[in-house]
């Protein structure tokens, strides 16, 4: 190999050297942790609902269009008209803005929540973010401040030793000449005179890998020995050391000890004698116990405490003893029933995921209050139970084993100081230690979440409106039958009017970004039947009102109609165009007060950037009805606008009102169906 850049950093030497390649790819540790990362991409719950909805107006948008077409054809419409007032109804009628508002609004959402230290590398992760009902937490730096304080008391297990002796043989185990990458190499290169060290040389080493939780160092001493040093998990070194049955009960008593009282424990081993050819007969000695302790941040437990009013209790995941994740819990006042690694099911990397997992282990998985012991497919495992039991699962990490369940879950969240592989996993990247970040960014993606699902409401509504009352006025309302108007078959508007419509309404709608809402106290979800429910009382009346505000203007010449009782005039046709679209607009923009909110619309105040929208919106449908610069329809007095802006607001108290009373009997037949069950 010569000195040449390799994939280690540069290499200073030239040779030669033979290899055995025991695993490639998938079969590596790092493969399997990639082949698991596949197996999480899957299109976001946001995009599905949005598609769902989509497509059932799309689908109900062609129907009725194409029968609206049909009929104009029929009788003898120019086919140009009919298809230019077919597509323009048709784009008018399909949610093309859903998407664009939904994005602009969660893309505002990203950048209040970037102000309080979290990044959103995925959109839609914030409606996910929402619904979160259930938040598992890596426990060292995250829970914990991922500062390690060593203790005086070392136990030591090998005559002759002291205490230092196993300090400097934990210094060995680590690249001493390289700055420190992780908190125990720091912990032990700090306890020790770096400079001794440099009598020995380092011919080999082996990293930390969370596959065999140790790391190795293989030294040669001043006198020319060599020999290995090792540290690690205690419940990994002592199966591997050559110690007695006593001695090992020992250990295990003194590291129960530690355990109980929430003190970490780091294992210490070397070798003795000349080290055999055959590595697998390699003899350890069990050198003696570092104690350290890593304390819970001083906001966890109120983080944790928030994380539960607001509807998600917190789940520990650790790789740490079972006794020590229970003590950490316990000074969390979290609840303390924690299972290891051998509670869970296995997972064979590469082979399918079982369909069945949350009905087999569901209730171990959601009863236990943390996990200790783990591996990285116990973390990934214990995602999907939960997640096919119906959870909306947010998993923390920062380390390359964390990557697979950061992206299993719906909401991964990496925490700060996390690796490039758990970043480009996650979701959502923190940029303060800790949790309590999260907390605030539970509730502002509340509120993110229902300024989305008010226009989505809003948005079906108004495509009700526009179908239904263009296919009725086309189909059932003859503007032949009433006097003056014998030379029109049926009522259509010009395609400037729909056009000046979507522009103005769809254009201005984007501002409920910025309207004000409250933030729920439970896990936000899309309840598709009583956004079904609210969208067609709201479009139903509205389409109610332009029928009867259509029949009452082609009856305008009708002495006893109510047209002449108010005292107006006689309409011309391209009058009563003109009526109707200023009706539609005013309605289609007052919809959105009606959708904002589940109570009666004055019960919130509206934002101050949507409450302009409206005023712009409104005033320019209104300015243009009495000053129409386009031809196909005739301007109409300032007094006629004044009596359909009065229309509109009656009809506007009239469909908030069945909002409200709608969403209590659906409340009522909820309840009774719970009851029932």
């Amino acid at each position: 190999m010569s000195a040449a850049r390799c994939g280690f950093g540069l290499c200073s030497v030239r040779g030669e050297a033979e290899a055995i390649v025991v695993a490639t790819g998938s079969l590596t540790f790092f493969g399997k942790t990639a082949a698991m990362i596949n197996t999480g991409e899957e299109m976001g719950h946001f995009q599905k609902i949005l598609l769902r909805i989509t497509l059932v107006l799309l689908a109900i948008s062609i129907v009725m269009v194409s029968v609206c077409f049909g009929y104009l054809l029929y009788n003898k419409e120019d086919s140009l008209q009919a298809i230019a007032f077919a597509v323009v109804l048709l784009v008018a009628s399909i949610t093309i803005a859903m998407q664009v508002v939904c994005t602009t609004t969660m893309a505002l959402g990203s950048s209040k929540l970037a102000e309080h230290k979290t990044i959103v590398r995925r959109l839609s992760s914030i409606e996910e973010l929402a619904g979160m009902n259930m938040l598992c937490s890596d426990k060292t730096g995250t829970l914990t401040l991922n500062k390690m304080e060593l203790q005086e008391d070392t136990p030591v297990f090998m005559d002759g030793v002291t205490r230092e002796q196993v300090l400097q043989t934990a210094a060995l185990a680590a690249r001493w000449k390289e700055p420190a990458k992780d908190a125990l190499d720091r912990l032990v290169l700090g306890s020790v005179k770096v400079n001794e060290l440099d009598e020995y040389e380092q011919i080999d080493y082996l990293p930390f890998d969370p596959a065999i939780k140790r790391t190795e160092g293989t030294l040669k001493a001043p006198d020319g020995t060599i020999f290995k040093a090792t540290k690690g998990a205690p419940q990994i070194l002592i199966n591997k050391c050559c110690n007695d049955n006593a001695t090992k009960q020992l250990i295990k008593s003194e590291l129960q000890k530690y355990a109980e009282r929430g003190i970490r424990c780091l294992a210490i081993a070397r070798t003795l004698g000349p080290l055999p050819e055959d590595e697998s007969v390699i003899q350890w000695h069990f050198m003696g116990i570092l104690t350290f302790l890593d304390p819970p941040r001083a906001d966890t437990a109120e983080v944790i405490r928030r994380a539960l009013e607001l509807g998600c209790p917190v789940k520990m995941i650790t790789g740490d003893q079972v006794a020590i994740a229970r003590e950490t819990c316990r000074m969390l006042d979290m609840g303390t029933t924690i299972l290891d690694a051998e509670s869970l099911p296995s997972y064979q990397v590469n082979g399918p995921i079982s369909k069945t997992l949350g009905v087999d282990f569901g209730n171990l998985v959601e009863n236990a209050d943390g996990f200790a012991e783990v591996f990285p497919e116990h973390k990934f495992l214990i995602v999907e139970v939960l997640r096919q039991m119906g959870y909306h699962v947010g998993m923390t990490g920062d380390g390359v084993n964390d990557a697979p369940a950061l992206k299993k879950a719906d909401i991964g969240i990496a925490v700060e100081g996390a690796t490039d592989a758990a970043r480009a996993a996650a979701d959502i990247v923190l940029t303060s230690p800790g949790l309590s970040v999260i907390v605030e960014a539970i509730s502002m993606s509340r509120v993110i979440f229902q300024r989305m699902r008010n226009y989505v409401i809003y948005r079906v509504a108004c495509t009700l409106q526009l179908l239904l009352f263009f296919f009725i006025s086309v189909l059932a309302i003859h503007p032949s039958s009433f006097p003056g108007f014998s030379d029109q078959k049926y009522f259509s508007l010009p395609v400037i009017a729909l056009i000046m419509i979507t522009i103005l309404n769809d254009g201005t709608i984007i501002s409920i970004a910025y309207d004000h809402v409250k933030p729920s106290p439970y896990p936000e979800k899309w309840n598709l039947v009583e956004a079904f429910i609210v969208s067609s009382v709201l479009g139903l009346i509205a389409v109610a009102s332009s029928i009867m505000c259509l029949y009452f203007s082609l009856d305008s010449r009708n002495e006893h109609g109510p047209w002449k009782s108010l005292g107006l005039r006689e309409l011309k046709y391209e009058e009563v165009m003109m009526t109707l679209y200023l009706k539609i607009s005013l309605s289609d923009f007052l919809t959105v007060f009606a959708a904002r909110t589940r109570g009666f619309f004055c019960t919130r105040a509206p934002g101050r950037l949507l409450l302009m929208a409206f005023i712009v919106a409104t005033g320019i449908s209104t300015i243009l009805s009495r000053y129409w610069p386009f031809g196909d329809m005739m301007y109409i007095e300032w007094e006629l606008c004044g009596y359909i802006w009065v229309y509109c607001l009656i009809w506007f108290f009239i469909q908030d009102i069945s909002k409200v009373s709608s969403l209590v009997c659906e409340s009522k037949e909820r309840k009774v169906g719970f009851a029932v069950t």
